[in-house]
């Protein structure tokens, strides 16, 4: 058949489907020629493959992050932790933690643009190889300026990885299977937060072995898993569909038809000043970006001072540790069923301001509520965990499905996470203030509260927008032309 010569392989050869489509809203909606059970067996095969690794890097790279929160108060009844043996004030602690950020935020959009020149495996291992070592490294540290220097060496390091993975995600798969699939790999964090304290737990019984606090073996024994998969990364991580020896020519063939319209091309060419001008540009974008920096306060800030707000509800010391697991289990398993509906029902944006409200109410309870309702605030502290982050992956999700040209994802997803999860969570480090210990954390929780409306109010601002950017095109649209739509 002609379609059938039209289709095969033509995507490894840089042929039609290799095509960008970047703004052609006249394109045909649906290039599918296979059975339905056909693209879910590929999807599945996809899956196996790419989900699980992808998930398990990102866990590893949030556990290394995160720790420093464990490390600050892990043993602390002994004045063996972290902050007390390096001589690090509450004020320069923050600013230990504020520099990850700055490394987190000037590295992004270069290392998006090395992800495409080098190819997935190879940078994404490099960079996990890298963040292991320095994680280790944090391990050794002795003062305040070597803490601040190492902690700008890993966010140098982890920049790239979570905008590297969304686009990546863009390679292998179409709009609506994004924002599930970004779920999972973002729920790791969450089940790293949970993970994260008990790990801390059980290591906190290591303090003075072989001489060493606890908080140093934490580091230690938290980087050699990084360093260690970066060898699995390397050589397991498929880097496009048309280069995967594990899928046959005809599973080729529908991966390049499944992605002619949706999908990023592992053949387009590099970024060009014209992609990088238009991307700049685009001032709808920057509505995302905004509301993504306001999410990006509950995320740092709750990943940074989880173990410090239980322990301001009456737990300690390695108790604290153990009770920061609750609010993350939840958290992953609301993310998930959010990002699943988000998809099927093609709601993003009703999705990411439903999920906003619950997490802001939650917060606002536990602003209002007296400092020794401890049960009420932990259990509000779930709620508002739960849903600032739920409403993460469907607005990451959302923004992919929008770009349609392969540059363009590249730069509009770092950018986006540049300025959300680098500039946006530079605040969330000040925001839990040590001094409000015993009254509750209420400027912290009222921040995250209100930060979470303005995501609610944007996320329904965009919907509105893209509603009426899609009837002006059905409207201009010829008849028996169903022009492409931007997702809901």
């Amino acid at each position: 058949m002609a379609t059938d010569n039209f289709a095969s392989d033509v995507e490894k050869n840089g042929g039609p489907m290799a095509e960008e489509l970047e703004g052609k809203h006249n394109a045909v909606t649906s290039t599918i020629l296979a059975s339905s059970a056909l693209e879910r067996k590929l999807v599945w095969r996809q899956d196996k493959r790419i989900v699980p690794l992808a998930a398990g890097i990102y866990f590893l790279c949030y556990l290394d992050r995160s720790n420093i929160g464990n490390a600050k108060v892990l043993n602390s009844s002994t004045h063996n932790d972290m902050q007390t043996e390096t001589g690090a004030s509450n004020l320069q602690f923050n600013i230990a933690l504020m520099i990850f950020l700055i490394g987190y935020f000037l590295f992004e959009v270069p290392s998006n643009i090395l992800l495409k020149k080098l190819r997935p495996s190879r940078w994404l291992a490099f960079l996990m190889f890298s963040w292991g070592a320095i994680t280790i490294g944090l391990g050794g540290v002795k003062n305040y300026p070597q803490l601040v220097g190492v902690r700008f060496l890993l966010g140098a390091a982890e920049a790239g990885l979570f905008p590297g993975l969304v686009y990546y995600l863009t390679f292998w798969y179409k709009t609506d299977e994004r924002s599930v699939r970004v779920a999972f790999i973002l729920a790791s964090a969450t089940l790293a937060g949970a993970f994260g304290g008990a790990i801390a737990y059980g290591v906190g019984h290591m303090n003075q072995t072989h001489g060493l606090s606890a908080w140093r073996w934490l580091f230690m024994l938290e980087g050699i898993p990084s360093c260690l998969s970066a060898i699995l990364v390397w050589f397991f991580l498929p880097d496009y569909p048309e280069r995967a020896k594990w899928l046959s020519e005809g599973e080729k063939d529908l991966a390049a038809q499944r992605l002619y319209l949706e999908g990023a091309k592992g053949s387009a060419a590099s970024m060009t000043w014209d992609d990088a001008k238009a991307t700049l540009t685009d001032w709808r974008l920057y509505g995302h970006y905004a509301i993504y920096f306001a999410v990006s306060l509950p995320f740092s800030s709750l990943s940074l001072f989880s173990p410090s707000i239980v322990a301001g509800l009456g737990y300690h010391d390695l108790e604290a540790q153990l009770f920061t697991v609750p609010p993350w289990a939840v958290a992953y398993v609301v993310q998930i069923l959010v990002s699943w509906s988000a998809d099927h029902f093609n709601a993003r944006g009703y999705h990411c301001a439903g999920a906003a409200v619950v997490g802001a109410a939650g917060f606002l309870a536990s602003a209002v509520l007296p400092p020794d309702d401890y049960s009420g605030r932990y259990g509000c502290l779930i709620v508002g965990t739960a849903g600032g982050f739920a409403c993460i992956p469907p607005m990451l999700g959302w923004l992919t499905s929008n770009m349609w040209s392969t540059a363009s994802i590249g730069l509009a997803v770092a950018l986006n996470v540049s300025i959300g999860a680098g500039l946006g969570q530079i605040p969330g480090v000040w925001i839990y203030k040590a001094d409000e210990a015993e009254r509750g954390y209420p400027t912290g929780h009222g921040v995250n509260c209100a930060m979470l409306f303005v995501v609610a109010i944007g996320a329904l601002a965009l919907r509105f927008f893209y509603g009426r950017k899609n009837k002006a095109l059905m409207s201009a649209a010829a008849d028996g032309i169903t022009p492409r739509l931007y997702k809901l």
